[in-house]
């Protein structure tokens, strides 16, 4: 089965500090699901360290829901769980973390990737991802890139597309950026956090996420 991500921005009270204030510092602002709806793993790994098969270091893996979460947003993971036991992984970042990533910056370790494409006929094609550390993955995954691997290494082969028979090879490198840059649907999600920083400030707006 697939994994599916949940959750809400939130929003902290510019008056939360003031010792009148009264009401929950942190309040539900929009919930994720009209702005990012996408299944990309090597997001959830480099984001939030869930489907992390790789092993790489998420910037906001495993943190639990905030101790302050807002008690809509408690109440939706709350229910979750009661109706579904594979609900898992809450977690949370702020924006201030956020718009600090380098979108530049490859995860430790991670040379590339290599996406096979297969045809199957009347344009229709299967695809497979190979992420690509300092030694190839396997004698199946060199044999299906075809001669131009040469007994080169991976920091050795220049990234570029080929043909191998009916499969088409693309060796790229792999980037923050890749994962959840322009392009990949989380740019809506940033965009509506940087536009709420401007009133409530970097560290008073944050993503709180949950997974099944």
């Amino acid at each position: 089965m697939g994994t599916d991500i949940y959750g809400c921005i939130e929003i902290r009270d510019p008056n939360a500090d003031e010792d009148w204030f009264e009401w929950e510092p942190w309040q539900r602002c929009m919930d994720l699901s009209p702005l990012y709806g996408e299944r990309d793993y090597a997001a959830f790994a480099l984001l939030f360290g869930v489907r992390n098969y790789q092993g790489w270091e998420p910037l906001a893996g495993q943190r639990g829901l905030p101790a302050d979460v807002s008690a809509a947003m408690r109440a939706d993971f709350e229910g979750a769980q009661r109706t579904d036991a594979a609900t898992h992984s809450p977690t949370w970042v702020s924006w201030a973390e956020l718009a600090r990533a380098d979108l530049a910056a490859s995860p430790a370790g991670l040379r590339g990737v290599v996406l096979l494409r297969d045809r199957t006929g009347r344009g229709a094609y299967t695809e497979s991802r190979f992420w690509i550390g300092e030694q190839w993955d396997s004698e199946e995954l060199l044999r299906r890139m075809g001669p131009q691997v040469g007994g080169l290494s991976p920091a050795d082969l220049p990234f570029g597309e080929w043909s191998v028979g009916t499969t088409q090879v693309t060796y790229s490198g792999f980037t923050l950026g890749n994962a959840i840059g322009p392009g990949t649907g989380w740019e809506h999600v940033f965009a509506v956090m940087a536009a709420l920083a401007g009133r409530f400030g970097d560290d008073g707006v944050r993503l709180v996420v949950y997974f099944d």
